[in-house]
């Protein structure tokens, strides 16, 4: 499965951006997708993501700020950003889960995304 972020780039504190990431693989095969963030000299996190069912799990840090949602026609998830503070500067990853028929998980990445946050 090949995945294509898009929508990074720089904003204001308060500002909001909007991420893009559109899937090659049928929507119907991946159990979930989301986004995920790397701050400089700090660990990949999750920020939000949700499942071919809808449900929705967000960071404590991004809560109530950011909307995640998914276009399954489409293959594509994206990610609403609102209010951003300097601290959601990071590379945003896209992130796809297929479980196969004997439950082995395998997760997709894509390329990254900047997103950086000053005035």
């Amino acid at each position: 499965v090949q995945l294509q972020a898009s929508g990074g780039g720089l904003v204001h504190p308060g500002g909001s951006l909007r991420l893009s990431c559109v899937a090659s693989a049928s929507d119907f095969s991946l159990n979930s997708m989301g986004w995920y963030r790397q701050a400089p000299g700090k660990e990949r996190e999750l920020v939000a993501r949700i499942s071919r069912a809808g449900t929705i799990d967000y960071s404590d840090a991004v809560k109530g700020r950011f909307t995640v949602s998914r276009n399954s026609a489409k293959r594509m998830v994206f990610l609403q950003m609102d209010a951003l503070k300097a601290e959601d500067t990071a590379i945003y990853y896209c992130n796809a889960v297929r479980i196969s028929s004997n439950y082995k998980r395998y997760d997709f990445w894509g390329q990254g995304t900047l997103v950086t946050v000053s005035s």
